[in-house]
C-alpha cells in the first residue's frame, strides 16, 4: 500500500518537474514550426499517461485486498494531499512566470504610441536652470509690485462705483476684494501680468445665507461634486414666529408696527429670490449671479471710465469677471474678478465660476475655494526653508513649461493649481534642508515625478481638506480639517477623453522639458547675457 502511494507521488513530482513551463527560459514561447520538439513532448506525455494507468490498476488491485477501514481512510487522505500539493504547485508556477511589458503599444490603427519617459530621468543642468531663472523670472519681481499696486487702486475704485450703482435695499452688498493667484503669491512666470481677485458679496438686510457643504452629514450632494456646496437665501423670522401678531388675534382696530408693510416686504422678497436664485428654489444660482455681476460692472465702469487713460473690455462673455486692460502703449493686464460668498466667518469662499473648471455643470453647486489658506500655508512653510530656497523656482519652471506646452498642443484640464497643490504636498513631506538653492534640479524632478505618479494613479488630493499635516497656525475650519480628503482628479477621470488629453499633455511636457529650458535660456558670452529671445517669447 505504502509502496503504491510512494510511486504515485514520484509520478506526480516527475510530471511537474518535467513540465516545460515550470522553469521557463528567457524566451518562454514555443515556435510553431519546431515539429520535432512537439513530437518529443507528445511522446513524453503518452508515456506518463501509460505509467499513470498502470499505477491506477495496481492501486485498484491493492484496494480490494484491504479489509481494514483505517487503511482505506489513510489512502483517501494521502491521495487528497497529493492532489492539493499538485494544484498548489501549478498555481504558484503560473505566478512566477514573468510577464514582459512591451516597449511600445500599438493602437487600433497599428500606430505605435509615444515612448513613456519617466520624470526622474529628465536631463537637467544646474547651471542652465540657474541662468534660466535669473533671466526669465527675476525681471518680474519689481514689475509685479507696480502692477499689484495699480490693480489694487483700480479695483477699489471700481468696486466703490459698483456699490453706488446698486440698490442698497434690493441688491447684493459688495465687500472688499481678496487678492489670490501667482501675482499675489510672488511666483508670476510670464507676460502679460494676470491678477486674480475674489469679490465677496452678502445679501441685503434682513436676508442671510445658509450653507450646505458636501462634508455636512445632513447634506446630500452627489459624489462627483465633492468640494462643492449650496447656498440658500433665507429671511429670518419670515414665518412670523418672531412676533406676537403671527399667533395672536389683535382685532380689526389693531395694527402691528413691525409688519405694517407686510405685503410690500413679501413682494420684495419674491423679487429678490427671482433675481438671485434658481427657478422655483431658494438656492443661489451661479448664472443669475454672474448676470447681475456683469451688468453691475458695466455700469460701474461707465461711471469712472473718464478717470482712466486705458480701455477695459470683457475677455470672455461666459465669465463676465474676465477683463482685459489695454493701455495706449499697447501693454495689457489681465484682470479676473470672481464673485464669491464668504463661508461664515472664515477665509473660505464659495466661488461662482472657475474659468478652467468644466466638471461642474450644476447651477446651484458652488465650488469651495481655500486659496487664502493655501497662500497662508505657502507663506508659513517658506519661513522654515533655507535662504533663497528653490521651492518658488520649481513652481515657476513647471508653470512656465505648462504654458509653453499649451501653446504647442492646445489647452487641457491640467492647470497651475494642480502644480501648486503638488508643490505644497512636497513641502509638507520633505525636510526644509532639502530645499537648498543648489538642489533645484533634484526638487524639480521630484515635482515632475509627483505629478506624473498622481496622473498615473488618477489621484491628487486637495492639500487642505482632510490633511492632518496642515499646521494648526493656518486655522483651517474644523469642518474642512476633519472632512474626507478630496481627489482633485476624480471629476476629470469620469470624463475619459478629458483625462486622456491631460495625461498626453503632461507626458509631452516632460519630454520637452530639457529642450524648452535650453531654448528659453539666454547664452552667456564674455560674461554678458544675450538678451535676444525667440519670437515665441513675446507671446
Amino acid at each position: 500500500m505504502q509502496g503504491a502511494i510512494a510511486r504515485v507521488c514520484v509520478v506526480v513530482v516527475a510530471a511537474i518537474l518535467n513540465h516545460p513551463l515550470l522553469f521557463p527560459n528567457e524566451n518562454t514561447t514555443i515556435p510553431e514550426q519546431d515539429d520535432a520538439l512537439l513530437t518529443r513532448m507528445q511522446e513524453h506525455q503518452e508515456k506518463l499517461e501509460a505509467e499513470h494507468k498502470r499505477l491506477e490498476q495496481e492501486i485498484s488491485q491493492t484496494e480490494t485486498a484491504v479489509i481494514d477501514d483505517q487503511d482505506s481512510y489513510s489512502w483517501y487522505f494521502w491521495s487528497t494531499l497529493c492532489l492539493v500539493i499538485f494544484f498548489t504547485i501549478e498555481v504558484c508556477r503560473q505566478d512566477v512566470i514573468p510577464t514582459e511589458i512591451p516597449d511600445s503599444v500599438e493602437d487600433e490603427d497599428g500606430d505605435s504610441s509615444a515612448e513613456y519617459l519617466s520624470a526622474k530621468t529628465v536631463a537637467l543642468d544646474k547651471g542652465v536652470l540657474s541662468n534660466f531663472c535669473k533671466t526669465r523670472f527675476h525681471p518680474f519681481i519689481h514689475e509685479s509690485g507696480r502692477v499689484r499696486e495699480f490693480i489694487e487702486g483700480f479695483a477699489d475704485d471700481l468696486l466703490e462705483a459698483l456699490r453706488s450703482v446698486c440698490n442698497r435695499d434690493s441688491d447684493l452688498e459688495v465687500e472688499d476684494f481678496v487678492g489670490i493667484g501667482s501675482m499675489f503669491e510672488s511666483w508670476r512666470v510670464s507676460k502679460p501680468p494676470t491678477c486674480d481677485l475674489i469679490v465677496p458679496f452678502a445679501p441685503p438686510q434682513p436676508f442671510r445665507f445658509q450653507f450646505q457643504l458636501w462634508c455636512d452629514p445632513s447634506t446630500e450632494i452627489p459624489l462627483d461634486l465633492q468640494g462643492c456646496g449650496r447656498i440658500k437665501l433665507i429671511k429670518p423670522g419670515g414665518n412670523g414666529t418672531d412676533c406676537l401678531c403671527g399667533s395672536t388675534n389683535l382685532g380689526d382696530d389693531m395694527l402691528c408696527l413691525l409688519h405694517s408693510r407686510n405685503e410690500s416686504e413679501k413682494l420684495e422678497e419674491h423679487t429678490l429670490v427671482e433675481l438671485l436664485c434658481e427657478k422655483n428654489t431658494s438656492y443661489l444660482s451661479k448664472d443669475q449671479i454672474m448676470r447681475w455681476f456683469q451688468i453691475s460692472v458695466s455700469k460701474a465702469w461707465g461711471q469712472i471710465s473718464h478717470k482712466y487713460d486705458f480701455e477695459l473690455a470683457f475677455r470672455n462673455l461666459d465669465f463676465p469677471g474676465s477683463l482685459k486692460i489695454r493701455f495706449r502703449s499697447g501693454k495689457t493686464v489681465i484682470l479676473n474678478i470672481t464673485p464669491a460668498v464668504q463661508f461664515e466667518d472664515t477665509d473660505a469662499y464659495l466661488i461662482s465660476h472657475f474659468p478652467s473648471d468644466t466638471s461642474n455643470p450644476s447651477d446651484i453647486h458652488w465650488q469651495l475655494s481655500l486659496t487664502v489658506y493655501e497662500k497662508n500655508l505657502l507663506k508659513h512653510l517658506a519661513k522654515r526653508l533655507p535662504t533663497n530656497s528653490c521651492h518658488v523656482h520649481c513652481l515657476q519652471i513647471v508653470s512656465f513649461l505648462h504654458k509653453k506646452q499649451t501653446a504647442l498642443t492646445g489647452r487641457s484640464a491640467f492647470s497651475n493649481y494642480h502644480i501648486k497643490t503638488a508643490l505644497l504636498h512636497l513641502l509638507l513631506s520633505k525636510r526644509p534642508a532639502m530645499w537648498q538653492p543648489q538642489n533645484l534640479d533634484h526638487r524639480l524632478r521630484d515635482l515632475l515625478s509627483f505629478l506624473q505618479q498622481s496622473l498615473e494613479e488618477k489621484r491628487l488630493y486637495h492639500v487642505v481638506v482632510g490633511n492632518p499635516r496642515i499646521p494648526v497656525e493656518i486655522l483651517v475650519p474644523k469642518i474642512i480639517r476633519t472632512a474626507e480628503p478630496i481627489n482633485l482628479f476624480r471629476p476629470l477621470v469620469l470624463q475619459r477623453h478629458v483625462y486622456a488629453k491631460m495625461e498626453e499633455h503632461f507626458q509631452e511636457m516632460v519630454k520637452n522639458t530639457s529642450v524648452l529650458v535650453q531654448e528659453y535660456t539666454p547664452h552667456f558670452s564674455n560674461g554678458y547675457v544675450r538678451h535676444e529671445f525667440s519670437s515665441a517669447d513675446q507671446t
